[in-house]
């Protein structure tokens, strides 16, 4: 019987009795694996290039090297890991900052109970995830974006690539969105390649903070914000 891979994940924090919480709340899913942790930036930088983990759960206020520039360096030197942030602070600053270094998810510590664990499953297969909270605010801020610039990156974007955008932060894969819209796989490479060129994403992850901050897909999706 061929073994089931499990998702290599690794525990950034500086206390250890959330580590060792979030330890046995993933321990008790068959298919994770937590493969190390660290209380500090650096230990984090250091052990994940050791361990290559699928994910990495994150705190921001952490000794010696903060969580956003630990992330920076975690991604710059193990890119294919996903940064799953769970933290105390959820100011816009702090989700702004640690998206744009490369960040595919943020989570509140106080709401995280229930939402670890699809977090994470969400994250490893290069959907973005967030808070309901904090995706309340990127749908909310939509309105804004629609005015000036990003009204006009928006209109850039034709009808059918519209639709293959929702489809892709929802989770759909090419053949799924080939499908739903009755189109060959060919045709959805291509609008997902123009997609991207225009808007210059280069990731399924950030098509979906996109779509998330223009509106164009429900923040209570299970795949979108999600």
């Amino acid at each position: 019987m061929a073994q089931t891979y499990k998702v290599k994940i690794f525990l950034v924090d500086d206390h250890v009795v959330v580590r060792q919480g979030l330890k046995a709340l993933l321990g008790a899913e068959s298919d994770f694996e937590v493969v190390g942790e660290a209380g500090n930036g650096y230990d984090a930088v250091e052990l994940a290039m050791k361990t290559t983990p699928d994910v990495v759960v994150m705190d921001l206020a952490l000794p010696q090297l903060n969580g956003l520039d630990a992330t920076r360096q975690i991604l710059r030197r193990v890119p294919t890991t996903k940064i799953l942030v769970l933290t105390s602070y959820g100011d816009d600053e702090c989700v702004q900052q640690m998206m744009h270094a490369g960040a595919s998810g943020f989570l509140i510590k106080q709401t995280a109970a229930n939402e670890l664990i699809p977090a994470i499953r969400e994250v490893r297969r290069g959907n973005a995830f967030f808070s309901p909270a904090i995706a309340r605010r990127l749908r909310d801020k939509s309105r804004e974006l629609f005015s000036g610039s990003g009204r006009k990156n928006s209109r850039e974007l034709t009808g059918r690539e519209t639709e293959v955008l929702k489809l892709v932060a929802q989770g759909f894969s090419n053949r799924e969105t080939a499908e739903h819209l009755g189109i060959s796989i060919k045709t959805v490479e291509k609008h997902r390649q123009c997609i991207m060129d225009k808007l210059n994403l280069h990731e399924a992850a950030a098509l979906t903070r996109y779509a998330i901050s223009r509106g164009l897909v429900e923040s209570h999706l299970p795949a979108a914000a999600i």
